[in-house]
């Protein structure tokens, strides 16, 4: 099976390549004006029209004949016979084929096509998607509220086709910033003049994917609060690949899903989308390292690269071994004794101005004597910090504030008496007369009106002449001549 499909390519090694390559391309022509099937004559017609002064594609049909039967036994071109085109017997016996595209056989030329007209420099960073990807997800939520099946097929497909050129569109950036980094041949004057949009358009990326990734992983969360049973199995019913089971499409789609969220939602170790951002600081800062290198070479007019190269021209050119240990010695300093400076504990009985030889023995750190540097205590561990604790205590923490809000909506509307208040709604009442109690101030021997506020909800507390009672699920609250209002 392989060695078939491995056949395929056999056009694009053989001694006629580009004339295979120019024939394939006439057809290519004719598929993209809706003609599918071709004679030697009508691709001879289109190359002429196509090709231009390249001399591999001046062929006549009778040349290119041989070339269509060698491309239809490699399987890139399938062959029929057209009865249509016999005048005489002769050309019945002639046999008239017409060929047309296989389908591996287009998908192999499309492949080599791309290769070739692939333009490796302008490898990007895709930062516009990422608006697509919260605008396709917030849309998936609401079609799998709707249960439309066909709006989450080509939601889904859209969002695994988006995101799959934005990772192949890191990779294949990161790359070439690779190659670019640890190349020796950069030119400085080309580096110096896109740095600055290189610097920017990485910068942008990075901020761009910090502001939207919590957005996205959120909208995620929604996505699947809808259902993702549900939304799998809608997917998988509006899918068109009729020649695979719906359990293999349903374990298709589940796949894609499940890929897509491991991009923005992290569980225990960071996520993709975490990996990206600190690849691009790091690209970054690889960036500036060889902005230093290049600034350094034009400064001093030679590479350190090419200052080595030279070094090591001398060495490899001293007569003798005793003028290479000269010429190591002056160049590195590493011949001459370490010395330390260090002071007897007690400096009255072993003053300073003692020499060595008279003097006792003074004890020294292994690290001082090995490094020249006193020993220190060392800097600091690194911080451990828990990402995914704290996303769980915000989501929990921004799940109370919506509960607090909500109960604070329902006090104002249906009011606190006549009716059981919840324990959310008990706990809003007792933080809204918590701040009424405190604002009140008596003034001429009378307590006026307060009133304290919270989301939007203001409690007002007032004189009454009665006292009045307020039933929660906690128990009673009785405010002794004083009644409340919510709004």
């Amino acid at each position: 099976m392989h060695e078939d499909r491995l056949r395929l390519f056999s056009f694009t090694t053989a001694e006629k390549r580009a004339e295979y390559l120019w024939v394939l391309r006439a057809f290519d022509n004719a598929r993209a004006n809706y003609v599918v099937l071709l004679h030697a004559g009508d691709a001879a017609d289109i190359l002429t029209r196509i090709a231009g002064d390249d001399a591999a594609a001046t062929l006549t049909s009778a040349e290119i004949t041989p070339l269509l039967e060698q491309l239809h036994s490699w399987g890139v071109l399938e062959r029929s016979y057209d009865g249509s085109r016999v005048a005489t017997l002769a050309e019945y016996r002639n046999r008239h084929f017409v060929y047309q595209f296989s389908q591996a056989g287009y998908l192999a030329f499309r492949a080599v096509e791309d290769v070739l007209g692939a333009r490796l420099e302008d490898a990007t960073l895709s930062r516009l998607a990422l608006p697509d990807l919260l605008a396709d997800l917030e849309e998936l939520a609401e079609a799998n509220r709707r249960a439309d099946g066909d709006l989450i097929y080509r939601k889904l497909a859209r969002l695994d086709s988006t995101l799959t050129d934005m990772a192949e569109r890191a990779a294949q950036f990161y790359l070439m910033l690779g190659d670019l980094v640890r190349t020796t041949e950069v030119t400085p004057e080309a580096f110096l003049a896109h740095k600055d949009a290189l610097l920017s358009h990485m910068r942008e990326f990075s901020s761009d994917l910090a502001r939207y990734a919590p957005r996205l992983e959120a909208a995620i969360e929604i996505v699947e609060a809808t259902g993702v049973d549900s939304l799998i199995a809608r997917a998988a019913a509006s899918d068109e690949r009729v020649f695979l089971s719906r359990e293999h499409r349903e374990s298709d789609w589940r796949t894609r899903w499940s890929g897509l969220t491991q991009w923005f939602v992290a569980a225990s170790a960071p996520s993709e989308s975490d990996r990206l951002r600190e690849g691009t600081m790091s690209a970054v800062a690889a960036v500036l390292s060889l902005l230093r290198r290049v600034t350094e070479a034009r400064r001093g007019g030679v590479s350190r690269e090419s200052q080595l190269r030279h070094l090591a021209g001398w060495f490899a050119a001293a007569p003798t071994e005793d003028l290479a240990h000269a010429l190591y010695q002056l160049v590195f300093d590493l011949g001459r004794p370490r010395h330390l400076s260090m002071v007897h504990p007690d400096a009255d009985i072993i003053p300073e101005s003692r020499s060595w030889w008279d003097a006792t023995p003074v004890e020294v750190s292994r690290t001082l004597a090995e490094t020249g540097r006193p020993a220190s205590p060392g800097v600091p561990a690194r911080v451990q910090r828990d990402e995914a604790s704290v996303r769980r205590l915000r989501r929990e923490q921004l799940a109370a504030q919506r509960a607090r809000a909500t109960a604070a909506a329902s006090l104002a509307a249906e009011g606190a008496y006549d009716r059981v208040l919840d324990a959310q709604e008990t706990d809003v009442l007792l933080s809204l007369l918590s701040a009424a109690l405190t604002a009140r101030v008596p003034v001429g021997g009378t307590v006026p009106s307060s009133t304290g506020s919270e989301n939007g909800v203001r409690l007002t507390l007032r004189p009454h002449a009665e006292s009045t009672v307020v039933q929660t699920s906690r128990g009673k609250i009785h405010l002794d001549g004083m009644q409340v209002t919510v709004q």
